[in-house]
């Protein structure tokens, strides 16, 4: 089970990371998108791992997750618990 969940967790990696988006094409397809910046305001980083960082909200504390593309960096798909 650990095997795929990994498995998956790479193919999405790349799947990501392999024609990286602009932010309007990453709001276009996810709604809202964060900057290192903006997510820094707006969520508490509770762990990552590529391409997937958990978080919990600062406005309401509420959990979920978010994923994320390495460069230019974006955060958007907020997924809450």
């Amino acid at each position: 089970m650990a095997d795929e969940i990994e498995s998956l967790r790479r193919e999405r990696l790349a799947e990501i990371n392999c024609e990286p988006g602009s932010r309007e094409a990453l709001e276009a397809q996810h709604d809202q998108v964060w900057s290192t910046d903006q997510l820094r305001e707006d969520f508490e980083v509770l762990g990552f791992m590529a391409p997937y960082v958990v978080v919990r909200r600062r406005s309401d504390g509420v959990k979920g997750s978010l994923e994320f593309q390495h460069n230019p960096r974006f955060f958007f798909n907020w997924q809450p618990e």
